[in-house]
């Protein structure tokens, strides 16, 4: 039943009818709780109530598959207007986006131009800048463009998804760079040639790439909400002598935010990814696939007097 719900809730991701609904009606059922409002003003209060409790922050104006010009730059202006947000507002905030927000399905021209200028604000405002990986087809694009970027800018980095069998390689070839990257599970439906359907295959392998990276040296944000892989981390950094500037936790707003508090208190970087802006409806969609329990939060609160 589980992974028929998130097949569900991940086909109804792409629905492209039902994300002009959604942007049309604004963030109701529910979806309130995962994204931080429609403005960067409503994202900055956020922000600011996160960093009083001393958790960081990476903000996202929400958006993808953008397939024409004009729209793209419109995406990368509200970046760079998030970034100047976080500079005004000394926000201990980094950014993260989505290439294919800025392009990437246009041509290599359009998304490295847009993706050029925020990164310039970026570095005028101290703010590092994560780019989200997106699904398989755009795996590799994503990557070499990443590399490209690396060699120009020092305040970019990338993300890598565990439950790819290409994903080890990936780290291997990338560990040239020194990057900064932030490891996942991954939230896509992939097909079983290019992904490993089973969990534990994905859990063994996410063990192997922060193990990989962190002792590589490289600075390793690792994504999850799962106890095991936090705790496999933990263990890890302590076993190896890795001191906690080295690395962080991350989670998504909204889910887990005990858990969060108590890494804080235990001594450990704690960065939430905060989204915002109008186009909520595919990321959305995505946090109900991968936990149940996001289903029945939502359910009770349509319900809810």
């Amino acid at each position: 039943m589980e992974q028929l719900m998130r097949d569900f809730f991940l086909f109804l991701s792409k629905n492209k009818a039902l994300t002009k609904l959604a942007k049309k009606y604004g963030l109701r059922f529910g979806a309130a709780r995962f994204v931080a409002g429609e403005t960067i003003e409503r994202a900055v209060n956020v922000i600011k109530d996160l960093n009083s409790k001393d958790l960081v922050v990476t903000i996202d104006y929400l958006g993808e598959f953008i397939d024409n010009e004009a729209e793209a730059k419109e995406m990368a202006d509200n970046s760079i207007q998030a970034i100047q947000a976080i500079g005004r507002e000394n926000l201990r905030s980094q950014l993260s986006l989505k290439m294919t927000s800025m392009g990437l399905d246009i041509s290599d021209d359009v998304v490295l131009g847009n993706m050029r200028r925020i990164l310039e604000a970026a570095k005028e405002n101290n703010v590092f800048v994560t780019i989200d990986m997106e699904d398989y087809s755009r795996c590799q694009k994503t990557i070499d463009i990443f590399k490209q970027l690396k060699s120009e800018y020092d305040n970019v980095g990338t993300v890598i998804q565990a439950y790819l069998y290409r994903t080890e390689q990936d780290m291997k070839d990338l560990n040239e760079y020194s990057p900064n990257l932030r490891l996942v599970k991954g939230a896509y439906k992939e097909s079983p040639e290019v992904a490993f359907p089973e969990k534990s295959d994905v859990d063994d392998n996410f063990k192997k790439i922060i193990k990989m990276h962190l002792l590589n040296g490289n600075y390793t944000a690792v994504a999850t909400h799962d106890d095991a892989m936090i705790e496999y981390t933990k263990q890890l950094v302590k076993e190896h002598n890795i001191p906690n500037d080295q690395f962080e936790f991350q989670m998504l707003y909204g889910i887990r935010t005990e858990k969060q508090l108590e890494l804080v208190k235990e001594g450990y970087k704690m960065r939430v990814y905060v989204p915002y802006g109008t186009d909520w409806y595919g990321y959305f969609m995505r946090r109900l696939a991968e936990r149940p329990a996001n289903v029945a939060f939502v359910l009770k609160g349509m319900f809810k007097k």
